[in-house]
């Protein structure tokens, strides 16, 4: 335990050490298919590591969950696709670095508490009315909308897929190309997400050793992942990890 707390960012504390594999393990199961474990991982990681660091904590396992995405996923889509989205999704990224290097822990814990809960009705909104959301695709300005809307939550919160599912949702693609497309640009923007977060001071040596002492967790939780998605109806588990994140969003604010 003194180890711990000597070389990484992982407190002394049993249920602590708990919830970090557990969001570890989220990490890796939505990178599997389960998208909802994605805003669960945010808050659980927030609340244990700090609002703003724990954006630095996440990225790194994030990146290699999405080189095993893309390997899984590379005879679907192509990167020609995320073009269009790169451009705005940088600038949002170049301003989201911006706002958080303007934040203290406490403002950035409630910011991502509040990200999160309009993510999550956002992403019910969708569900009730996605023919009506994917009819919005056709308003000129849709494309740059969501890349800076996704550059900037990703940034923040490490919190974009809900964003980057509404504009794969109108593009129509077919569940191998959707996932190809998405683990393409996730892997492309959390690279270069890097030095921003670098520059930022919330990867440093001490994070890094954090997401090597993690990292088996990330590898369980795909294949934990896997698992489920062959036995489990996915709707009955997105709706549990829904009412789950919205109660640690909301003690995510409250502090």
């Amino acid at each position: 335990m003194s180890w711990l707390t000597e070389h990484t960012l992982l407190p002394a504390d049993t249920w602590l050490l708990v919830l970090a594999l557990l969001g570890s393990m989220c990490i890796g199961m939505s990178k599997a298919g389960l998208a909802g474990t994605s805003t669960l991982n945010v808050v659980l990681m927030a609340k244990i590591f700090g609002a703003k660091e724990s954006v630095g904590v996440i990225l790194p396992m994030l990146i290699a969950a999405d080189f095993m995405g893309y390997w899984i996923n590379r005879k679907g889509g192509s990167w020609r696709r995320i073009v269009p989205m790169v451009p705005p999704a940088i600038a949002g990224v170049v301003l989201g670095w911006f706002l958080l290097g303007t934040f203290d822990n406490a403002m950035a814990r409630i910011v991502i508490g509040w990200i999160i809960i309009a993510l999550l009705i956002f992403n019910w909104l969708l569900n009730q009315r996605r023919q009506d959301f994917i009819a919005l695709t056709e308003h000129q300005g849709f494309t740059w909308s969501m890349g800076f809307l996704a550059g900037v939550v990703t940034m923040l919160a490490n919190a974009a897929g809900p964003v980057m599912t509404v504009y794969l949702l109108a593009q129509h693609l077919e569940k191998k190309e959707h996932l190809g497309v998405f683990s393409r640009f996730f892997l492309f923007i959390n690279l270069f997400k890097v030095p921003f977060s670098t520059d930022l001071g919330i990867i440093n040596s001490k994070s890094l050793m954090t997401n090597l002492t993690l990292m088996p967790g990330v590898i369980l939780g795909v294949l934990i992942g896997w698992g489920i998605l062959k036995r489990l109806p996915q709707k009955i588990f997105e709706n549990v990890l829904f009412w789950l994140t919205a109660f640690a969003a909301v003690w995510l604010i409250r502090g």
